[in-house]
């Protein structure tokens, strides 16, 4: 009688396609790529890819990474902020009121905005791990109290519904040139908050693969229940990010309040989405358990490139956000049958 030897499936190795897409990341990654080439090709400018295009997608797309990463990371442990869009209108504004109506530093602002965000973030977190009320609910609550109060107050206090007058604060010039200064790369000006950007993904990500704190952002999103079990601290982890969410939008509202000299009371309403939508299309899942900084942040890639990639193509602009949509829908769809195939088997 022959025997037929088999291999236990559980000591297959992987190939390296296999490993390669197990990665969150590499289905935005082949989609950034693939963006990048269309409207490569498209461009009338010739710039798209040169120096003066990268320095504009890459404006507008560190702003939306930088929250995003911490949206995803927010989203890996299992919860949503829907707050995050506002806080950016609310902190610029409370940083605003602080220095042009009150005469503070602006350093002494900065720092009472960042605390003020933190508590906001408490709030969040706090409320839904005790209340058990889906984080959808009670962030979007928070969301209408801080648009509405950002509309209200900010019209008592300055008479419109924007704040002016911060580069008259004492501090201003440094606080600046660390926040909403430019360096040059070759002739060429590229904002600081692309370096801040960068600085927060590499940080994010160390976080997220080499300390216990990101393996507990990932078991309380696979399964709170048996993180719990385990001795993670769920609830607590939970409200660390949420507050880690809010203050990345405030850091946001910062740059941008120092950039424009001032802020408008509707800054940053609607912005939640994107981030959302960064971290989406960079792999993050929905329900929890699965992510990345590095994803958030091509998530953020796209987007930039397609808010410059249309005009410079001399497509309508009106079609920007339906772009993203189709980006969104194509991202989840190729995500969940990349992570499907690469979860079928060792091959």
């Amino acid at each position: 009688m022959s025997t037929v030897a088999t291999t236990d499936e559980r000591v297959k190795k992987a190939s390296f396609i296999t490993k390669a897409l197990r990665r969150t990341e590499v289905g935005a990654l082949l989609g950034a790529i693939a963006i990048f080439i269309l409207f490569t090709t498209f461009d009338t400018t010739g710039n798209f890819a040169k120096l003066p295009g990268i320095a504009g997608w890459t404006d507008i797309a560190a702003p939306i990474g930088i929250v995003a990463i911490a949206v995803a990371l927010l989203m890996i442990a299992g919860e949503f902020d829907l707050s995050s869009g506002v806080m950016v209108g609310t902190t610029g504004l409370f940083v605003g009121v602080l220095v042009s109506k009150l005469g503070l530093n602006i350093w002494v602002a900065i720092l009472i905005g960042l605390l003020f965000a933190a508590c906001v973030g408490f709030v969040n977190g706090y409320l839904v791990v005790k209340t058990k009320l889906p984080s959808f609910i009670i962030t979007l609550a928070t969301f209408f109290i801080l648009k509405g109060a950002n509309f209200a107050l900010t019209m008592i206090i300055t008479g419109s519904v924007r704040v002016t007058g911060v580069e008259k604060a004492d501090g201003y010039a440094g606080a600046k040139a660390v926040f909403a200064s430019t360096f040059k790369v070759g002739e060429q000006n590229f904002q600081i908050s692309l370096l801040w950007w960068l600085l927060f993904t590499i940080v994010a990500t160390f976080m997220l693969t080499r300390t216990k704190f990101g393996n507990w952002t990932f078991a309380s999103g696979g399964d709170a229940n048996a993180a719990r079990n385990a001795g993670v601290p769920v609830n607590r982890t939970k409200i660390a990010l949420f507050m880690l969410t809010s203050m990345a939008s405030a850091l946001v509202g910062i740059i941008f309040v120092l950039r424009l000299q001032g802020m408008q009371a509707g800054q940053g309403v609607g912005q939640e989405f994107y981030y959302i939508i960064a971290a989406a299309v960079g792999g993050t899942l929905l329900t929890g358990g699965a992510g990345s900084a590095i994803g958030a942040s091509i998530g953020a890639v796209i987007m930039g490139m397609a808010y410059i990639g249309i005009p410079f193509s001399l497509w309508n602009s009106d079609w920007t956000s339906t772009f993203l949509g189709v980006i969104l829908f194509s991202a989840v769809m190729i995500n969940t049958y990349i992570g499907r195939k690469a979860a079928g088997g060792k091959r």
